[in-house]
């Protein structure tokens, strides 16, 4: 069942995929009916999923689940990646590369391999105080606090030089 994002427990399990583009007004209308129709019918073996979706930046696809109604199961995270297969096919995006990383400049979303990232780092075009977005986070309290921070305050620090 589809409800509001913000009525979600804190504790409400997350999935953040980030695109490697922008997407366009066109995009987030086609991706937000699939995600409103795709959550208000998602089930976990018959019963309803309590569950939202915000897209962020037109950027991120979030998905929560609320696992104190009911808990998700392998098949329904299936399905729900399924749905993100989807979507990275029929827009010829990248949503599931985990050796992306993605930061701000000024106002601008920057996605990067790991690699680029790294030396960046090593020429300190990013530093401590560059804004990243911490996408290994799991739950909906992580993501309102934790997800939008500066490097130094997320796992991305380990690439920082230690001066940084």
């Amino acid at each position: 069942m589809l409800v509001n994002f913000d009525s979600l427990e804190n504790t409400s399990k997350i999935w953040i995929y980030q695109s490697n583009r922008e997407f366009s007004e066109k995009e987030v209308a086609e991706i937000s009916q699939n995600l409103e129709n795709f959550i208000g019918a998602w089930k976990r073996h018959g019963d309803d999923l309590k569950a939202s979706y915000q897209i962020k930046y037109n950027q991120f696809i979030v998905i929560a689940v609320d696992e104190n109604y009911n808990e998700v199961s392998g098949c329904s995270i299936d399905a729900s990646v399924n749905l993100i297969k989807q979507f990275e096919k029929k827009f010829d995006i990248d949503l599931t590369n985990k050796l992306n990383i993605s930061f701000k400049d000024n106002n601008n979303i920057n996605v990067v391999s790991m690699a680029n990232f790294q030396n960046y780092a090593k020429q300190q075009k990013i530093t401590s105080n560059t804004l990243v977005f911490n996408n290994m986070i799991t739950n909906k309290g992580d993501f309102e606090q934790n997800w939008e921070v500066t490097a130094d305050k997320s796992w991305h620090k380990r690439f920082l030089p230690i001066n940084n």
